[in-house]
């Protein structure tokens, strides 16, 4: 048997017990309806009624914090690292090592997203205490990471805080990938060493080769300013106890080189000012040119970096403190620069930032934002 409803009397009779329930969420947009009569608002307030639909308020904007940002733009990645290495690829992800204990490393597959890696230096070389007293033997500062012919050459320095008692060592290895059963680092011993009668001092290694083939590493930090060595490619080891050490350099506080090569130019960047004072940290970077690797290193001005010049590329800029340890990679068609900086909303903690780089019409490194 079919039963027939007066779906009309029933909204009504519905409308008629809402009306006198002034308790209701709705009483006067049902009684607009009763009043109205239009069976088709009747039936779009039943709805609302009887399916307990509730009007969305309009979205509320949520205000931007200007700290964050100026990290965002200036390319924090969020992962706690000092001194970082140049980034390099292998296996379809980007690598990179830092200051720390047994030299810490992290991993991306796109620069944006990054996952600790394993200890580069896990079992420590037995010469670091015997070269660096002082040192722990496996306190490992301002690594750098290349690629050269069928290994990957990792430098690192060991030294005590303020002291030039230092050594930089290298270490080979076929793969970065741990996945792959031919990962193993073989310790390649001291590449160049300072005591407290030099006055060099041999910490903050960067790697450069050369489209020659030649394989040059730059170091230095405070005393005379950054030097300049060649390299066997085979080992990573000095061509020679006594080959020239070249000045690259100079300033009353200057450190953490990084030479790159663009079109015909060699391009030194180097991290002046007082590091590893968190918000206080007067770190920046600055750059010179030169038509050879040994220099002379000169800025847009035309002043020489060993007397003093450079050309600022970055420094503090609100919250992003003392931006140092240049790197420059190239992904998907762009070159990119590496950096740490200290974060002024959090302590002042050291962080990685990657930025875009192009280069001027007249051949100069020109930070943008991310």
């Amino acid at each position: 048997m079919t039963v027939k409803t007066d779906t009309t009397k029933m909204i009504n009779h519905r409308c008629t017990q809402i009306h006198t329930d002034q308790s209701h969420p709705l009483p006067h947009l049902c009684e607009s309806a009763c009043i109205c009569g239009s069976n088709l608002f009747l039936a779009f307030v039943a709805i609302i009624v009887f399916t307990g639909i509730t009007l969305a308020a309009a979205p509320t904007t949520v205000p931007v914090d200007p700290d964050q940002e100026i990290l965002r733009r200036m390319g924090d990645r969020g992962i706690r690292v000092h001194d970082p290495s140049t980034i390099v690829p292998c296996d379809g992800e980007f690598w990179l090592f830092c200051t720390g204990m047994n030299t810490p490393s992290f991993h991306s597959k796109d620069l944006i997203t990054w996952s600790r890696g394993p200890l580069a230096n896990a079992n420590p070389p037995a010469w670091v205490r015997q070269a660096v007293p002082g040192n722990r033997g496996n306190d490992f500062w301002a690594p750098d990471i290349i690629h050269v012919g069928d290994k990957y050459l990792l430098f690192f320095s060991a030294s005590t805080f303020g002291k030039n008692t230092s050594a930089i060592g290298v270490a080979s290895n076929p793969t970065l990938n741990p996945n792959d059963p031919k990962y193993h680092w073989t310790d390649g011993g001291i590449v160049v060493q300072s005591k407290e009668a030099d006055d060099f001092n041999t910490i903050d290694p960067a790697a450069f080769l050369d489209t020659d083939g030649k394989l040059w590493l730059a170091f230095g930090s405070f005393w005379s300013g950054i030097k300049l060595i060649e390299l066997d490619p085979a080992t990573g080891r000095r061509i020679a106890p006594d080959s020239p050490m070249y000045s690259l350099a100079h300033w009353d506080s200057i450190e953490a080189p990084y030479i790159y090569k663009h079109d015909a130019h060699y391009y030194l960047f180097a991290s002046l000012g007082m590091c590893c004072r968190g918000i206080d940290t007067t770190y920046h970077t600055r750059v010179g040119r030169a038509d050879a690797v040994t220099g002379p290193y000169l800025d847009k001005d035309g002043n020489d970096m060993l007397l003093g010049g450079g050309t600022l590329v970055t420094g503090r800029s609100g919250p992003f403190i003392g931006p140092g340890h240049a790197g420059i990679v190239d992904y998907n068609g762009q070159s990119w620069f590496s950096c740490h900086f200290y974060d002024g909303t959090a302590r002042g903690i050291s962080k990685l930032s990657i930025r875009p780089l192009t280069w001027t019409k007249d051949g100069w490194p020109e930070l943008g934002t991310d």
